[in-house]
C-alpha cells in the first residue's frame, strides 16, 4: 500500500548547504592529500593558524569537530609533528594545542592554494555576490542559533 506524502514546498537546504560544501572541497582535497592531511586535520591547522593557542574546547567548537574525534585527530596530528599539546597554564583541568612549525609552513603552504581558490570564485561570482553569499550565510548561522 502506498502513501502519498505532501511535497516539500522549499527546497532541501541541509543538503543544498551540504551540496556546496563538497563542491568547494573539491578544490581542496586533492592539496590537503597530497600533504597526508584530512579534512578534519585541515580545520583544526586552519584554528590554529588564524588563532595561535587554543583551548581544544574552542578548536572542537571552531573546528566542528565531536570531542572524542578531535581527541583521535589530535593524536595522530601530534606524532606527525604538526601540533603540540600542554596543560592550560591558567586552568590545570584544560589543554590548549598550538600548531609547530611544521604545521605553521603547511598552513602557509595550503593557504596559498585555497586563496587562489578564493579568489578564482571571486572573480566568477564577482565580488559582491561573495560578500552577499557570506552576509547571507553568516546571517542564516546566526538566525539558527538557539
Amino acid at each position: 500500500m502506498s502513501t502519498v506524502i505532501q511535497p516539500f514546498v522549499h527546497r532541501n537546504l541541509p543538503r543544498l548547504l551540504l551540496q556546496a560544501r563538497e563542491a568547494v572541497m573539491a578544490h581542496t582535497r586533492p592539496s590537503l592529500r597530497q600533504h597526508g592531511l584530512s579534512d578534519q586535520q585541515w580545520r583544526v591547522l586552519r584554528v590554529l593558524g588564524e588563532h595561535g593557542v587554543v583551548e581544544t574546547g574552542r578548536v572542537a567548537r571552531e573546528a566542528f569537530i565531536l570531542g572524542p574525534s578531535l581527541t583521535g585527530v589530535l593524536t595522530r596530528m601530534e606524532r606527525d609533528g604538526l601540533i603540540q599539546r600542554q596543560r592550560d597554564p591558567q586552568d590545570a583541568r584544560s589543554t590548549v594545542v598550538q600548531a609547530t612549525d611544521k604545521g605553521l609552513r603547511l598552513v602557509e603552504k595550503l593557504s596559498l592554494t585555497i586563496e587562489a581558490h578564493y579568489l578564482w570564485m571571486e572573480k566568477a561570482l564577482g565580488k559582491d555576490k561573495l560578500a552577499q553569499l557570506y552576509e547571507l550565510l553568516d546571517t542564516l548561522i546566526e538566525l539558527e542559533q538557539p
